[in-house]
């Protein structure tokens, strides 16, 4: 009986120094850009008394806190795994994406709050002041969205923080049409209505990321990886392969699957062309490119048997330790 080990790439394995120090400064560069007006929309939304303001700005502070932990995560994949962290640090960029789903669900419930509050006392509202705040924060998203845009690829980390910078283009919307009736119309019920848009937006997009980040988390298989079909097709597509068992699959990211599992050989072949058969199935057809798989002999073999009285004869000397 073998056992194989294959290491699979890591998100960014494929690309060059350069491409991932491209994404990278994209990244910082969003952040700085999001983080610094989110204090001026903050700042203009309590002078201004707009709510929907406070809300885009409570957006644009977990999409600030995204950019960063994005960023972090680029840094973090530097570093080499070692003896005590065998799979690197590509699984913080999932603890961060954790972390930031739940924040938002705190951000949305506030905002709900706050906008059922001002429709029993709605108060003044500066039209005029919240028109240009919220012009200026949709030009950053605008620019922050474009610079990702650039560098985006196929890189998993840099598309997550591009979809959080454009669901911040919705805020900004959404504060820019509600200050364009107020001026018109005076009817500042618009600005919690609206805000309250907002912070559903912003609970579709936490409860999307809490839940997939948890999944990865609590060793969930990968996406589309069912066990009982991978069984059914490395029996039916691998030249001796009899059974295909115990079966696990599990994620370090989302673009890291992670499989372990035994074959028993069919009679007449050699372990070490199936193994890697198995593994060359798995890469192609459910992209697990990291696996280990164990080859056991045909079973009712005698080499089968002397395997399986030495696998007891160990644990029993184990357990007599």
């Amino acid at each position: 009986m073998g056992a194989g080990h294959s290491h699979g790439p890591k998100i960014d394995a494929g690309a060059s120094p350069e491409a991932r120090q491209a994404r990278e400064r994209a990244v910082a560069i969003a952040a700085v850009l999001t983080g610094g007006f989110m204090f001026a929309e903050v700042a203009g939304g309590l002078v201004s008394g707009s709510l929907a303001l406070l809300a885009d700005a409570g957006h644009m502070l977990t999409d600030f806190a995204s950019l960063v932990l994005a960023w972090l995560a680029f840094r973090l994949a530097r570093r080499p795994s070692d003896w005590r962290r065998t799979y690197g640090f590509d699984r913080f960029s999932v603890l961060a994406a954790f972390v930031n789903g739940v924040s938002l669900f705190a951000i949305a419930a506030w905002i709900v709050f706050e906008a059922f509050h001002r429709l029993g006392e709605p108060g003044e509202v500066l039209g005029g002041l919240m028109l240009w705040v919220a012009l200026g924060g949709l030009a950053v998203n605008l620019l922050s969205f474009w610079v990702l845009s650039r560098v985006e690829e196929d890189d998993l980390n840099v598309r997550a923080a591009a979809l959080h910078v454009a669901g911040d283009l919705l805020g900004s919307v959404a504060a820019l049409g509600a200050s364009l009736v107020i001026i018109f119309t005076g009817w500042t019920p618009i600005d919690p209505i609206l805000s309250v848009l907002v912070a559903l937006l912003i609970l579709r997009s936490a409860w999307s990321v809490v839940r997939e980040s948890g999944h990865i988390l609590l060793e969930g298989a990968p996406a589309g990886f069912d066990g009982r079909a991978v069984a059914a097709d490395l029996v039916a597509a691998v030249p001796g392969v009899a059974q295909a068992d115990h079966i696990h699959a599990w994620s370090i990211t989302e673009a890291r699957p992670m499989a372990t599992l035994e074959v028993e050989l069919a009679p007449g072949h050699a372990p070490d062309p199936v193994r890697r058969a198995v593994k060359a199935r798995l890469a192609e057809r459910f992209d697990v490119g990291h696996a280990t798989v164990e080859v056991r002999p045909p079973a009712g073999s005698g080499e089968e048997q002397h395997e399986h009285d030495h696998a007891h004869g160990d644990h029993a000397e184990v357990l007599g330790q």
